[in-house]
């Protein structure tokens, strides 16, 4: 009757107010006259009117950036994905987008397209959108340098950093007088021309390098502290270095740049002993979540724009304010990490990636056209890597590290990634770089980005060396082992409660290990251990009430599916548990499509087809992330749906087909630690023509007795299944109850997938 009621006064209402309106109109047209209203002829071209409507919509300037954005962002991520997975930083590919997106390629091959996508009048667009971007990037890059660590460690990582920048500094002026009178722009003072040279020479990537730390599992070692803290000396470093050289470029000589570096030094001044202390009140007062509050981030930004602004009128670069205002931020961990949350998506996926193609609009390859400016371009690469990676390996082994450790030192330190672009794209502004020498050195600093995980990779084996992933209680080869791969507390909880089932009473016998693995792009170095701690602390506790003992394990990874089968596989693991995830392309078209253009271009799926195992997965109700698991696993793995498990006292066991009796094993293991209550449905009489299968069955109900039942019927009540507590089935069965959508399926409990060890 409500509704019936409501229906009828919204039509009286807007029936109403129609009727208003149209009379309005009728009676107002009567005014029209006597005020020369211009009639617009009605003829048949109404159709082309709209094209041309259209047409002129997306030559909009807000629709050119629009496009531009959504198309950079797509092909930005999609080769930082593809980078990610061949084991290279992400921002190789983001680079690499805006060299295909630029003139180098799009342009080249296809320049009506890239006209209209990129005209020139949109490019001052672009271009002041990516600076906002930039500034809050190097927001983020201050408040991520922790100086604590840097005034702990100063001596070591001072000398070591030092030298990994005087050394390619020296390098980069001595190229720039023999490339000056090529390659310099005319106007050019070789001071300025010298001077960018050594900068762009002696930078660090200090973010890209302090990820690398963390997915090689070296940033708890004494070596992983002391690179950490180099790069972030070398990024202080180089930071007021090049702030220093801009003042110098605008000014033309040092003497007229003496007053530009005593306003920068004034404002470092008035931030250390002003603003500092104000931020940290601030910070102290406001450091949760819940009291940050939307005028406080107003605040912290307000700080940051003006800090921007005050160095890019003194004339050192609104960059260096950002930075600087970063550094400036509230030591405390947690506070840092809050609001870099705030500010870091926006940056690094909207924002960030404008920046790599706007460098890559201005990146023509096809200006080294001639064999002498690629021998320039290997002469480059050749100075910036032995600069930094010899400066930086001998200077380590002077303060007395190992020559492995001297060498990982100097590979590590060789990363220049965005912030050479960075320093690149301002001599570029400035004048002092020309279109070829800017091309020469973006395609440095893609080279020795690149070099960095391989010769990392090369210096290990060359020293013979093995990275102790795994605890060494967990290799212990005589105990039933499980490994624990959670993403939320919560998961990590429930799949630890699993695993108690199994090992409760024969702890002598086995080992358990949770393991936790972060994204290296969304793991900061200096809040690791605390984020560490915070991730499992709730599964220690819940360890505690179950008085199991429990082995964890924390990494950071650039691939999390492929780490996680990799660590599996060479733990020797008796069995791999993980909470089944769902895909977001699945239920809607657009999902479906995305999911389709997903796979085609997958290379782990292309990989898996050619080997044959792709078949093993074909029509799998699981997401891409738990098929590539199951893929690159070797061991036993058991894949949990979780219907808030609290207790596992009733379990049921579907028997479909010959391979289903292995799952006796783990009724036997739940029943003997945890007492539990086991019916085996032998739905299609697999068991009963199993004379191993019966007899072990008899041997369990021989121990104990009236824990296990076996059933013949095919039909099993709604009512049942609603009051057990976990069903155990094998991969083959689910998929058989996924496709014919069986009616179990709404009524199961909390579910074991069990996929035996697959054979390569």
């Amino acid at each position: 009757m409500k509704k019936v009621k409501d229906g009828a006064f919204y039509l009286v209402v807007v029936g109403a107010f129609s009727i208003l309106m149209y009379w309005i109109v009728v009676i107002g047209a009567g005014l029209e006259k006597d005020r020369n209203i211009i009639q617009r002829q009605s003829d048949n071209n109404q159709w082309q009117e709209f094209i041309a409507a259209i047409q002129h919509n997306l030559q909009h300037p807000l629709a050119i950036l629009l496009a531009q954005i959504v198309t950079i962002i797509v092909i930005a991520r999609l080769l930082g994905w593809v980078c990610k997975k061949i084991g290279q930083p992400t921002v190789i590919g983001e680079i690499t987008a805006g060299i295909i997106l630029g003139p180098s390629l799009i342009g080249m091959y296809f320049p009506e397209f890239s006209e209209a996508l990129f005209p020139a009048k949109s490019l001052p667009n672009l271009q002041f959108l990516s600076q906002i971007g930039l500034i809050l990037f190097m927001f983020i890059i201050g408040m991520e340098l922790d100086l604590k660590v840097l005034r702990n460690k100063a001596h070591e990582a001072v000398v070591i950093s030092h030298a990994s920048m005087i050394f390619p500094f020296a390098l980069g002026m001595v190229l720039a007088y023999y490339t000056y009178h090529s390659f310099a722009p005319e106007g050019i003072q070789f001071l300025s021309f010298a001077l960018f040279m050594g900068i762009a020479m002696s930078v660090t990537a200090f973010p890209v390098l302090a990820r690398i730390v963390q997915e090689r599992g070296i940033h708890k070692t004494r070596l992983g502290t002391v690179v950490i803290t180099c790069a972030a000396a070398d990024d202080l470093t180089a930071w007021c270095v090049l702030a220093a050289v801009i003042a110098i470029v605008k000014a033309g000589s040092f003497v007229s740049a003496f007053y530009i570096i005593a306003l920068a030094f004034i404002y470092v001044m008035g931030m250390i002993f002003v603003i500092k202390p104000f931020l940290k009140r601030v910070g102290d007062l406001h450091g949760t979540r819940e009291n940050l509050s939307k005028p406080i981030v107003a605040i912290f930004l307000l700080i940051l724009l003006l800090s921007s602004y005050a160095t890019e009128v003194i004339g050192i670069h609104a960059l260096f304010g950002a930075f600087m205002a970063g550094t400036m931020m509230p030591e405390n961990t947690r506070f840092r990490s809050i609001f870099i949350e705030k500010v870091e998506d926006v940056a690094l996926v909207l924002l960030l990636p404008l920046f790599f193609v706007f460098t890559g609009l201005r990146t023509q390859i096809g200006l080294l056209n001639d064999p002498y400016l690629w021998k320039i371009t290997g002469l480059i690469i050749l100075v910036a890597v032995t600069g930094k990676f010899i400066g930086s390996a001998l200077a380590a082994k002077f303060v007395g590290q190992s020559w492995k450790n001297s060498l990982t030192i100097g590979a590590l330190m060789n990363t220049r990634g965005l912030m050479e672009l960075v320093v690149l794209n301002i001599g570029y502004d400035l004048g002092v770089l020309t279109p070829e020498v800017f091309t020469m050195m973006v395609i440095m600093a893609l080279v020795t980005t690149v070099m960095t995980g391989p010769a990392l990779t090369f210096i290990n084996y060359a020293f013979k060396t093995k990275t102790k992933e795994i605890p060494k209680e967990v290799k212990d080869v005589s105990k039933y082992k499980i490994l624990l791969s959670f993403v939320t507390p919560e998961s990590g909880k429930t799949l630890l409660k699993l695993a108690n089932g199994l090992t409760k009473k024969s702890s002598s016998q086995s080992s358990l290990t949770a393991m936790h693995l972060s994204p290296t792009n969304e793991l900061h170095h200096y809040n690791t251990e605390e984020y560490e701690k915070e991730i499992f602390k709730p599964i220690i506790e819940e360890s505690e009430q179950l008085n199991q003992e429990v082995t964890t394990l924390f990494k950071a990874a650039n691939d999390i599916n492929i780490e996680t089968a990799d660590v599996a596989n060479k733990g020797n693991y008796d069995l791999l548990l993980f909470g089944l995830g769902e895909s977001i392309f699945q239920g809607s078209l657009l999902g479906k499509v995305i999911g389709f253009t997903t796979r085609i271009i997958n290379p782990e799926k292309l990989l898996n087809t050619v080997t044959g195992k792709e078949k093993l997965f074909d029509n799998s109700p699981f997401d891409e992330s738990t098929k590539l698991i199951l893929a690159k696993t070797q061991v036993p793995v058991g894949i949990v749906i979780d219907k808030n498990l609290e207790k596992i006292e009733r379990v049921f066991i579907p028997v479909f087909e010959a391979e289903d009796v292995s799952l006796i094993n783990y009724a036997q293991k739940l029943i003997q630690n945890s007492g539990a209550h086991v019916v085996i449905l032998d739905a299609s009489g697999q068991i009963k023509n199993n004379i191993a299968a019966i007899e072990k069955i008899r041997t369990i109900q021989q121990s104990t007795p009236n824990h296990i039942v076996l059933q013949n019927e095919r039909v099993i009540e709604k009512t049942f299944l609603q009051h057990q507590d976990m069903m155990i089935i094998s991969l083959n069965s689910w998929k058989k109850l996924v496709d014919t959508k069986s009616v179990w399926l709404t009524d199961i409990p909390s579910t074991l997938i069990i996929a035996e060890k697959i054979e390569k």
